[in-house]
């Protein structure tokens, strides 16, 4: 769903290892990741996002993988351009969500022959500009976007210098919103809330004060199960409009999220990578995980085993 351009932390098992990159930065892949390889031949390593989504797919992969399978398995906090880079040089094995990236899809996996296709996730992913369903209900016509300036100034706050906010993420995600903003001629200012947790706590913020507010938001998410929210119609999306983003002026797409693994993995990688070629589930599925580790905060392990536990008829034929 979103470029993200920064290396985050890792996490594996009790041990964490920080590792930082920047935009333009030298390639992160050259720094190998300690937990690659740990346990030998019978050892995996999976690329993880920061989004709650993309960590709930890999709870429920890590978890089947080490109890019913007898792996080991590591995860790394991978931001979604160098994952690319780490998934080609073997530094992770898996990536279990993409939200399409056609220029490493091209450089890797057609050119470079160093990552392979695995197969959809199951899961259709969606970004699109919402407000609060309470604001919609009182206010229908602000869900088209020609009406959003007259709605501005209720979506002004102090970061948004006289301008309506419309609130984003990190800078790091997939966005056009400021191009957006600009090509058609809104009367707002794209805010950052830095991150997704940031950007939550913010909605329920407002929520919790029935406040407006208009963001920049993407399904499949489980925070629409506590705040409903009504997507604003932007000019409808066509192939190739969003091929030159300073120029853009349509919605976003829908992107059928997928897997891809490193290409040595994908044919030695035996029991694991077939399971993970299998692994595919649904927008519910997911959002379930995800609840259970974003908003009853169980460690991603508990989730996973509450969701294995309670869905043998999903995940078994995944083995067979």
């Amino acid at each position: 769903m979103r470029i993200r351009t920064t290396f985050g932390v890792t996490l594996a098992g009790a041990s964490a290892l920080a590792l930082l990159t920047g935009c333009g930065a030298a390639d992160m892949t050259k720094q190998a990741s300690p937990f690659a390889n740990a346990g030998g031949p019978k050892s995996l390593t999976l690329s993880v996002q920061s989004w709650v989504g993309a960590q709930s797919n890999v709870a429920v992969a890590q978890y089947i993988l080490q109890h019913k399978l007898g792996y080991h398995v590591d995860t790394v906090q991978v931001d979604e351009i160098p994952a690319w880079d780490a998934l080609s040089q073997g530094r992770v094995d898996a990536l279990l969500e993409d939200w399409s990236h056609p220029e490493q899809e091209k450089r890797y996996v057609d050119e470079k022959k160093t990552v392979t296709a695995a197969g959809g996730l199951g899961v259709t992913g969606h970004i699109g500009w919402y407000v609060p369903t309470y604001f919609a209900k009182q206010h229908p016509d602000v869900t088209d976007w020609k009406n959003l300036d007259k709605y501005a100034s209720l979506f002004h706050t102090p970061e948004s210098g006289g301008k309506g906010q419309l609130m984003d993420g990190s800078p790091a995600y997939v966005t056009h919103d400021k191009a957006l903003v600009k090509n058609l001629n809104l009367n707002y200012q794209v805010v950052f809330a830095g991150s997704e947790a940031a950007q939550i706590t913010q909605m329920k913020q407002f929520a919790k004060e029935k406040k407006p507010f208009l963001t920049y938001w993407y399904t499949p998410q489980w925070l629409f199960e506590k705040i409903p929210m009504t997507e604003v119609k932007l000019p409808p999306y066509k192939e190739g409009c969003d091929t030159n983003p300073a120029k853009i002026t349509c919605a976003y797409p829908h992107t059928p999220l997928r897997k891809f693994l490193n290409a040595d993995f994908a044919k030695s990688g035996g029991e694991a990578a077939t399971f993970l070629k299998k692994f595919q589930w649904t927008t519910e599925d997911q959002n379930e995980v995800s609840l259970m580790i974003a908003d009853q905060k169980l460690p991603p392990e508990e989730a996973a085993k509450k969701w294995v536990d309670t869905h043998p008829e999903k995940w078994k034929s995944w083995l067979s």
